[in-house]
């Protein structure tokens, strides 16, 4: 069997050929001829660190000092930490306030339990929410969706009817399905409500253009940055509780600067391979609808780098093995729950049938015509 690593540093990287943030081995691909590349169509659960991103963390590990410190080497980390964070307001076309965040769960635990009206407040989200809004939410009104993903508009307009104040927390796009919720119509209505918007745009930053939001969580490993950073984008601190410590006192710990760094490098990076993801995924489902399967949400605006496939009769565990076993890295859903028996409460939502046999493909910038060939002809074995 070809083993694979993750390359963690550019010297690593030197040993063999990086593919999707795998190390071919070549002594291994000059014993193993016949045996085929791995490939990662799991992107939406995260995604390999860039080039970039990598050189400004190490950077980063050279300006080793605490922001906070008030001497000279403090001084010149706090300069490398505001410089990085101008740049990833400009990259994100932002120009509110940036919070950093250990990532986007902590950002919206941040968003919503520090509400500024946080004893009045009333908590409205989707039911396909991430979750980590579920679970920060327990006593939420959920708003259904039609089977297509989209929020129902009616119905939240329905639930912002009353007089108390009201926090909306909706995703810019689901993780599971791709589908990209109307937020130009959502903030419009929630404004004219007098209520905040957060949003979850953990699978679109970095990819596709901010939505008007109040605030947006976002993390950095879904679009070539490191794991562990993200931030909380705020529209004016005033939204929010200071509680003390770091980041105005919005967020306790010592800023990592090598992080926030490579956050800023994987930005910068763009976002021009989204054009080739469309095509991919394209070609993808035509070829896929022509074996029989289901696109799920096939109607629905979704982003161009998440697709979400049933199989008919056969399961997502016996789909995932078989796609493991030929190299293939892709899900069933959330990495967050995916490891879970439970079935997707996005697809039960939605009301899709055999929800069960349901897998998820997720395309990144590394992604090639060869992946997907080889995706389907693997699909095509699975399937008999």
């Amino acid at each position: 069997m070809v083993a694979c690593v993750l390359a963690a540093t550019a010297e690593a990287a030197g040993a063999g050929k990086c593919v999707a943030g795998y190390i071919e081995s070549n002594v291994l691909k000059a014993t193993f001829p016949d045996i085929p590349l791995p490939i990662y169509l799991d992107h939406a659960a995260t995604t390999p660190l860039l080039p970039a991103a990598l050189a400004a963390m190490e950077e980063g590990f050279r300006i080793w000092a605490n922001p906070s410190s008030p001497h000279k080497a403090g001084r010149a980390a706090r300069a490398a930490l505001e410089d990085a964070r101008a740049r990833i307001k400009a990259a994100l076309g932002w120009t509110g306030e940036v919070i950093f965040t250990s990532g986007a769960s902590e950002a919206l635990d941040i968003g919503i339990s520090k509400a500024s009206r946080a004893k009045t407040l009333r908590t409205i989200t989707s039911a396909v929410e991430h979750e980590a809004v579920l679970r920060l939410t327990p006593d939420a009104v959920r708003i259904g969706v039609s089977p297509d993903g989209k929020v129902n508009f009616s119905k939240l307009e329905q639930a912002l009817m009353g007089s108390e104040p009201a926090l909306v927390a909706i995703q810019h796009v689901n993780s599971e399905t791709g589908v990209v919720q109307d937020l130009a119509a959502i903030a419009e209505l929630v404004r004219s409500r007098n209520a905040r918007l957060l949003v979850d745009a953990a699978q679109s930053a970095g990819k596709l253009a901010l939505p008007e939001a109040d605030m947006i969580a976002l993390s950095a490993h879904k679009f070539g940055g490191p794991v562990g950073i993200g931030a909380l984008l705020v529209r004016e601190y005033g939204l929010l509780v200071p509680t003390g410590g770091q980041e105005r006192g919005y967020r306790a710990g010592t800023e990592p600067l090598p992080q926030v760094l490579a956050m800023a490098a994987a930005l910068e990076a763009g976002h021009d391979w989204l054009a080739s993801a469309a095509t991919l995924r394209e070609s993808l489902e035509k070829q896929l609808l022509e074996m029989g399967a289901v696109v799920i949400a096939a109607n629905a605006p979704r982003s161009p780098t998440i697709g979400a496939y049933r199989m008919p009769g056969k399961s997502s565990a016996a789909q995932l093995i078989r796609f493991d076993g030929a190299g293939i890295a892709v899900s069933a859903g959330s990495a967050c729950s995916s490891g879970s028996l439970k079935a997707s409460h996005v697809l039960t939502a939605m009301g899709v049938e055999g929800l069960s046999e349901v897998i998820r493909v997720s395309i990144g910038r590394e992604t090639t015509a060869d992946d997907i060939a080889r995706f389907v002809a693997v699909w095509r074995e699975i399937r008999g």
